[in-house]
């Protein structure tokens, strides 16, 4: 009989010349046949201690060969998805990109992880990614929309226990085992305070454009922001936010029309990605060394327009800090540690021309 045919048998009978069965196994490591169905065939959801007592008891009623001990004693990896939205945010790209060619990394806590660009800004096409994935994947990391379809599709993957990890933006009052990202709120006052010290002493106008206010990351930016200038900077009026869903193009068209309608614009906050349409517009203008430009996200686009000036200053944090800590969160539930053991705290970093890593 082979080792497959035998491992898939879970009737308690005694079978042909007194071999061992799994209902003998499961007496012996005191768990159920449930449990020594998962640790035989390497499927997950058992603790390594439990795992262990079970082979353990295998092992020693001779149910499987010695040989075979070491392949069933290797727990299979786990398999996560990350979720980002497509579009031209290119920090957004870059960290789906770093999941792709970072697999080398992700070898000591035995992972193997894939991104898929679903579509942005939609709250149902999101719920719907998580279910699917979520069906072959031990794990899920999102971005995550503030919507009640996402929350909820968060709640089914739970109860599942396949856990979902929230970067970059959190989704509030749902089952996510874990959010890694900036405290959002001070980076928004980080942004209305490095503005407000930039402009000096003059009234001016300032202005915010987000990717969506359905991203709590951007919500809470834009709050952050707003209180800062109510605190410090009485002389500074806000004209507004408007929402170009991280997209150049939409960018570069909402600030055309901020410059047309407030010619004597002092800042600008770009609380999203895909700041290089914000720039061609100022520059297209002639207000790139004017305007005060404060964003997101250090890529290959925001450093170039740190070193020509067009920008001021780029809040960041570092995608590969990022994406272990989302890995290792993973590592932590299988192994049954705290969730957030050995995860570094995300640490903003403020970017300017002169600091340029």
């Amino acid at each position: 009989m082979t080792r497959t045919t035998r491992i898939a048998r879970l009737d308690h009978s005694e079978p042909p010349g007194g071999l061992p069965t799994v209902a003998d196994i499961a007496r012996a490591a005191r768990v159920s046949t449930a449990t020594v169905d998962r640790v035989l065939n390497r499927r997950p959801g058992v603790r390594d201690a439990t795992a262990q007592r079970v082979l353990k008891a295998a092992a020693e009623l001779e149910y499987l060969p010695g040989a075979s001990l070491p392949a069933a004693s290797a727990p299979a990896p786990q398999h996560i998805t990350f979720l980002l939205p497509a579009g031209s945010n290119r920090f957004i790209r870059m960290l789906g990109d770093m999941v792709s060619y970072a697999h080398e990394h992700w070898t000591p806590l035995n992972v193997r992880c894939r991104t898929e660009f679903i579509a942005g800004f939609d709250p149902h096409a999101l719920a719907a990614a998580l279910l699917h994935h979520g069906q072959r994947s031990d794990g899920i990391v999102m971005m995550a929309l503030e919507h009640p379809a996402v929350r909820e599709a968060v709640g089914t993957l739970a109860a599942r226990g396949v856990p979902v990890v929230t970067i970059i933006s959190d989704l509030a009052n749902s089952q996510r085992a874990a959010f890694i990202g900036l405290d959002n709120r001070a980076a928004g006052r980080t942004a209305g305070y490095l503005i407000g010290r930039f402009i000096g002493t003059r009234a001016a106008k300032v202005a915010l454009i987000a990717g969506s206010r359905s991203y709590s990351a951007h919500e809470e930016r834009e709050a952050g922001f707003l209180s800062v200038i109510d605190e410090m900077f009485g002389r500074l009026e806000v004209v507004g936010l408007r929402e170009g869903q991280d997209d150049a193009e939409k960018n570069y068209r909402q600030t055309r029309a901020l410059l047309e309608q407030h010619p004597q614009l002092g800042g600008i906050y770009n609380i999203g990605g895909a700041s290089d349409g914000v720039a061609r517009a100022l520059k297209e203008a002639g207000r790139d060394h004017q305007v005060v430009f404060i964003g997101h996200g250090l890529t290959p686009d925001t450093r170039a327009l740190l070193i020509d000036g067009s920008m001021d200053a780029v809040i960041t944090q570092s995608p590969q800090t990022a994406l272990m800590s989302c890995v290792r969160i993973f590592a932590n539930l299988r192994e049954g540690r705290d969730v957030l053991s050995g995860v570094e705290a995300t640490r903003s970093q403020v970017i300017f021309r002169e600091n340029l890593p």
